[in-house]
């Protein structure tokens, strides 16, 4: 059980236990200075290694992105004492947000009534650009801690959505222990892809979520970022998972880094395909599935498939659609929460 957390130090114990308990293979505790804190500037993230967002994302380029008003920012107040706050990346795609962080959101509100589910995004130039072009405010996750201790929180929750323990998630800690004086009780749970079972339950959603192009004939690709950090072990475990399991047409690539774009054609092509199915392999469906993936563009993945002689069609769903991820990131509040009692 992780003990009440009143000073940095029993903050960032409590972290390291969580991961401890749910890491696979990218788990690592950053060591607390002298004072018992974790270093940390408190600054925009811009840069998206491992939540599958773009840290240029607003250029959108021409695609419509939709109504930003369907979409809830959840950065009221009147929190109450306990608090699940949901910490993500941040897309400027406001159809693909109400669908993949929104739905993510709204499926935790339900599993735990008794919580006040709010809002972070980690991309200042995201909210930045929502603000600017819609008129609409979403809280970064400082804004978020804020108003949680001005609320009067007692008990905080924060639950990112990002798919590994890489650099940002790792801000995202950071960013918390700043805070961990505000609250009686504070625990960061564990990223989507954190222990062995965590990948065989995203492999199959993956798998299920494109069954029906099964043909025979059909490679279904899917998209990561990619980072240089060694979080990036991640997306080769991933593949492995997915052939052991029988998905022997299913490929795993990233726009920036290993397995790359020439890696999975080349795999491609090595077999009996007519069709490549891509899709990203990203919470939420922003720009690079957009414009990396989906464009038009020489270097894009689907020009370049349809230049090899492939019939090609894009999926534009993030992995927060699918309903087992969110159960995924439910079962890992879950454990946070329980952390807790």
């Amino acid at each position: 059980m992780i003990m009440t957390l009143r000073k940095s130090l029993s903050f960032l114990l409590a972290v390291s236990l969580m991961s401890s308990m749910l890491n696979g293979c990218t788990g690592r505790p950053v060591p607390p200075d002298a004072s018992g804190k974790q270093a940390f500037d408190v600054q925009p993230i811009h840069n998206s290694p491992d939540s599958g967002a773009s840290p240029t994302e607003p250029v959108e380029e021409n695609n419509t992105t939709g109504d930003a008003s369907l979409d809830d920012t959840r950065n009221a107040d009147g929190i109450g004492e306990t608090e699940l706050l949901v910490a993500s990346f941040g897309t400027s795609f406001n159809d693909n947000r109400r669908l993949t962080i929104g739905a993510i959101e709204a499926a935790m509100e339900e599993a735990f009534p008794a919580l006040s589910i709010r809002r972070g995004f980690t991309s200042q130039i995201i909210i930045d650009h929502i603000k600017r072009r819609d008129g609409v405010s979403i809280d970064s996750i400082t804004e978020a801690l804020d108003r949680a201790a001005e609320n009067g929180v007692k008990k905080l929750v924060v639950q990112p959505t990002h798919l590994m323990d890489g650099l940002e998630y790792q801000e995202v800690v950071d960013a918390v222990a700043q805070y961990s004086d505000a609250f009686e009780k504070v625990v960061v749970g564990a990223p989507l892809l954190s222990s062995d079972q965590d990948f065989a339950v995203v492999a199959a959603a993956m798998a299920e979520s494109t069954a029906s192009y099964n043909d025979g004939k059909t490679a279904i690709c899917f998209m990561g970022h990619g980072t240089e950090a060694a979080s990036n072990a991640i997306y080769p475990k991933m593949q492995q998972v997915m052939t052991d399991a029988g998905y022997t047409n299913y490929f795993i690539g990233t726009v920036e880094a290993t397995p790359t774009q020439k890696d999975v054609l080349a795999a491609v092509q090595a077999g009996d395909y007519t069709r490549v199915i891509l899709q990203p392999m990203m919470i939420v469906a922003g720009d690079h599935a957009n414009n990396d993936m989906a464009g038009n563009e020489a270097d894009s993945w689907k020009t370049v498939f349809e230049n090899e002689g492939f019939q090609v069609e894009c999926i534009l769903r993030g992995l927060g659609e699918l309903e087992p991820i969110q159960d995924l990131l439910i079962a890992h509040a879950q454990a946070a929460v329980d952390s807790l009692a």
